[in-house]
């Protein structure tokens, strides 16, 4: 093979960084550049010996780099982007590079859907792992049984999350289309991506692309209880359907209704008990999907159930930062409606379960910043109120500067609009309680009110 040398444009996104740590691991060159990055895409490129520059600064082209991947988050008049096109220089996109480097001869496993990607794409990957398969895998967050979010692996098989989202500013097709996985998981469609997308049939129409390219002999999972994939597959589908869901071939029996234990059934029949540390329904759906997709893979059964009792979670899952004067603060990346109630859900019987084994009672406090371009867009504003049910009190962080306002009115319980994150900060600091439950929500960084909020409550 030979060493190329490779600069990646937006490298601290998850997808872009992923391809900088695969890129590095087979040999190449690797440098990239972005505005802004932070943990944990910082601390996996420092680990793998990737050097970033800020997102202006085009001295890579004196290097005559042999390719330029440019993630779909840089735009025409992007100064790297406009000198690059200047200099008549080689230039790709993420997706089609990893197709064509890395994913042409592998047995591809592909996950897609609106919701619960990273989580069904970690356990499929940990799977195959759990059964010494040695996958490689590129996921949109860190497994945390892996500790990164990407690995070139050696063996046939390759887990990628496979997005919706469109490839770059030159290519808008679907990232997922590049793909031509082997094994593909549809979780579910809503719609999503206003900024790009403008109603559901103009996603149901990329994901018949991605149904199109799944061999004759490949596998697609998707669950029972999802009309507009059954629409998409309507359109027309040359592969095998295994589903699941309560009437599919693949099914469930809760022993702990957060879903913390369950048993798995296939055909009417038990496979094996999951106990593990996740909770929510949407969860025991996205671990029947993953042990379908490994079985296809050549998994037995038994393994794949037994492994999943292993599996730990990924970072900013429902992730736990600490526990404080009785209060528990947890990190998750929810941000469209669909995800935060399913969320909340999950959360909330975890509390009732925690209360019926003692005395102590406690809130579930949402806290959530509406950062999408979609959220932004207003398209989801009307469901909001609806996805916080199950919270007892909604903290919200809303910028000024972007003319958004929540319908707190409609909401049916107290909600308390910060619009700085030290305010947020100090006013949380004095509202929390022992026993409260506080799920902190959003698809960035939030201003690192996480770790700040655990260090407020430690102080007082």
């Amino acid at each position: 093979m030979k060493v190329e040398k490779i600069h990646i444009l937006g490298i601290a996104g998850t997808f872009m960084g992923g391809i900088a740590q695969i890129a590095k691991a087979m040999g190449h060159q690797v440098s990239g550049s972005d505005k802004a990055i932070y943990p944990p895409m910082s601390t996996q490129l420092e680990q793998a010996g990737i050097a970033v520059s800020n997102d202006d600064d085009i001295s890579f082209l004196n290097g005559t780099p042999d390719s330029v991947v440019i993630g779909n988050a840089k735009s025409r008049g992007h100064v790297a982007v406009e000198a690059t096109l200047n200099t008549l220089q080689a230039y790709t996109s993420g997706p089609q590079w990893l197709a064509e480097h890395v994913l042409h001869d592998r047995w591809v496993v592909a996950v897609a859907g609106t919701h619960g990607k990273t989580s069904t794409a970690s356990m499929v990957a940990w799977l195959l792992e759990y059964a010494d398969l040695n996958p490689g895998f590129l996921i949109g967050g860190v497994p945390e049984n892996f500790g990164v979010s990407a690995r070139l692996g050696d063996s046939p098989f390759f887990v990628v999350e496979a997005d919706e989202y469109d490839t770059a500013f030159f290519d808008k097709r679907s990232k997922f289309v590049h793909y031509h996985p082997r094994t593909c998981v549809l979780n579910n469609l809503e719609f999503d991506h206003a900024d790009i997308f403008d109603s559901v049939k103009d996603i149901q129409k990329q994901f018949h692309h991605l149904v199109r390219t799944v061999p004759g002999n490949g596998l697609i999972v998707m669950p029972t209880d999802e009309v507009y994939l059954d629409e998409v597959i309507e359109l027309g589908c040359w592969t095998a359907i295994e589903k699941q869901g309560s009437d599919g071939a693949w099914s469930y029996k809760l022993y702990a209704q957060d879903g913390s234990e369950f048993d798995v059934m296939y055909g009417g029949h038990c496979l094996g008990r999951v106990k593990w540390p996740l909770t929510g329904l949407h969860n025991v759906r996205n671990a029947l999907s993953a042990i379908a997709a490994a079985v296809h893979c050549g998994v037995l059964s038994s393994i794949a159930v037994e492994g999943l009792s292993e599996f730990k979670g990924i970072l900013r899952r429902m992730t736990l930062i600490g526990e404080v004067n009785d209060i528990k603060i947890y990190d998750d990346f929810a941000h469209h409606p669909t995800a935060i109630e399913t969320t909340l859900q999950g959360a909330k019987k975890q509390l009732q379960h925690a209360q019926s084994e003692s005395t102590k009672s406690g809130r579930l406090i949402a806290v959530f910043e509406p950062r999408s371009n979609t959220m932004r867009m207003g398209i989801h504003k009307a469901s909001l109120p609806l996805a916080f049910k199950e919270a007892d009190v909604v903290y919200a962080f809303i910028d000024n500067d972007w003319n958004w306002q929540l319908p707190s009115e409609e909401f049916s319980q107290p909600v308390v609009v910060e619009h700085s994150y030290p305010d947020l900060l100090s006013r949380l600091t004095a509202d929390l309680q022992p026993g409260d439950t506080v799920v902190i929500m959003s698809n960035g960084s939030f201003g690192g009110i996480h770790q700040q909020l655990f260090k407020a409550l430690q102080e007082t």
